[in-house]
């Protein structure tokens, strides 16, 4: 199957397809053969005789005594490119032929046609040859090695452009013959009745632009309607477009403008904030300091205890005397109580003191770790307003951004209702408590 005529009659788009068939009816001539009165396919059909006549005599013979004239079986062959009854197989290769070397491809195809069919034309009578060419014929090539025969011999026959041209000359010549020796009268009535026709037909033609033409104003009239209301509704658009944006302009300003302000209450809050971070932090480096200088006096103390403590152990072992009454680790010895009443009197009197003492050393000890533990709920408390006041900070920041970028993407859809400023101040209010 030929590659080209596949492509232009099955996968060809209706474009490109249509734009062939304008190419072979008006640069190959195709469109001569359906005008006045079909003058060139009779041209054509006289053509193909004289052609029979000269390397078929025998056939064109047998279809003069039979009076089967070409027109009778051969005009589908020029008017539908074998396109009528003959298989597609075949009718690709035509039409490839035909593209490739003109329109008188046909006389060789049916030159073929006739020599592969002679044996059967010459024993057919006229109704026998006009159902050979009607149906017959068409059959034998339905198998592709018939056709493709066929092709091979339609090529190798001898068509000269030449002779075409003197066989048209003699039918042109033919045809003047005729119209001298036919009678004027009848000759102007013929001519008066193609124009009459022509001119109904022009009418006809004139009638069908002229219907067009008003239905094409109609329906530009009516196209041209809906265009007018279509502009007068995109123009009311436009107008409620251009005050929607102007709102919206209106409404973006303003929420810049609390923008700003919402940006200078947060950075006034922001100052104070880092402000009472900064005397907290520095309250809290006090106290530490305070707390370090305390444990530091508490350490001494103790070790000037504990001197003075071994000091007075140190004197009271000694002694003579105390040594007898107090044993290493401080107690009274039992045995020495009931020996001299004065040495027990002064022994007590000693005791009681060193109890004084010691009371003394243990209040201060207690008072310095209860300052010691204030100091450290103190630098917890501090220590815990500061982590709420930066959870303040972070939070005030976030609601911040949140309510900025809120505004800005209400301002940039639709217009919201502007927010009062008196929030602002009552949301700053706890910080300002807090801290």
């Amino acid at each position: 199957m030929s590659f080209l005529a596949a492509v232009l009659l099955l996968h060809m788009p209706e474009e490109q397809a249509f734009c062939v068939l304008v190419k072979i009816m008006y640069d190959y001539g195709l469109r001569d053969h359906y005008r006045n009165n079909f003058e060139d396919l009779h041209c054509k059909f006289f053509q193909l005789e004289r052609l029979l006549q000269e390397q078929l005599p025998d056939l064109y013979a047998h279809f003069m005594e039979l009076n089967l004239e070409a027109h009778m079986y051969a005009s589908q062959w020029f008017l539908t490119l074998f396109t009528a009854k003959f298989p597609l197989c075949m009718v690709f290769h035509i039409i490839d032929l035909l593209l490739c070397e003109g329109l008188n491809i046909i006389f060789n195809v049916a030159l073929a046609f006739l020599k592969t069919s002679k044996e059967d034309l010459l024993q057919a009578d006229f109704e026998g040859a006009l159902k050979f060419f009607r149906v017959q014929l068409p059959k034998r090539y339905r198998a592709e090695e018939n056709a493709r025969r066929l092709m091979e011999q339609a090529c190798n026959i001898k068509v000269p452009t030449k002779r075409l041209k003197k066989y048209e000359k003699e039918y042109l010549a033919m045809r003047e013959s005729q119209l001298q020796q036919e009678d004027p009268i009848d000759r102007y009535k013929r001519e008066n009745r193609r124009l009459q026709e022509a001119s109904m037909r022009l009418e006809q033609e004139n009638d069908d632009l002229a219907h067009e033409l008003v239905t094409s104003k109609i329906a530009l009239r009516n196209d041209l309607d809906q265009a007018e209301d279509k502009a007068d509704v995109l123009n009311k658009e436009l107008l409620l477009t251009k005050q929607r944006l102007v709102d919206t302009e209106e409404e973006k300003r303003k929420q810049e403008e609390e923008t700003a302000q919402l940006k200078e209450v947060f950075r006034k809050q922001l100052e104070k904030a880092e402000l009472e971070i900064k005397k907290t932090t520095a309250i809290i480096a006090e106290y530490k300091q305070i707390c370090s200088q305390l444990s530091t006096r508490l350490e001494k103390q103790q070790t000037a205890n504990k001197e003075e403590l071994e000091m007075v152990k140190s004197k009271v072992m000694s002694c003579t005397h105390c040594s007898e009454i107090f044993s290493k680790e401080g107690t009274l010895r039992p045995c020495v109580l009931g020996k001299d009443p004065l040495s027990a009197e002064a022994s007590d009197d000693e005791k009681v003191l060193l109890e004084k003492h010691l009371r003394q050393m243990e209040l201060e000890l207690a008072q310095t770790k209860l300052q010691l533990v204030e100091a450290k709920c103190k630098i917890q408390e501090l220590e815990h307003q500061r982590g709420a006041l930066m959870n303040e900070i972070q939070a005030a920041k976030n609601s911040w951004f949140s309510k900025t970028l809120n505004s800005i993407k209400t301002a940039t859809t639709a217009p919201p209702a502007s927010p009062p400023m008196q929030p602002v101040a009552q949301t700053s209010q706890p910080a300002k408590e807090s801290t």
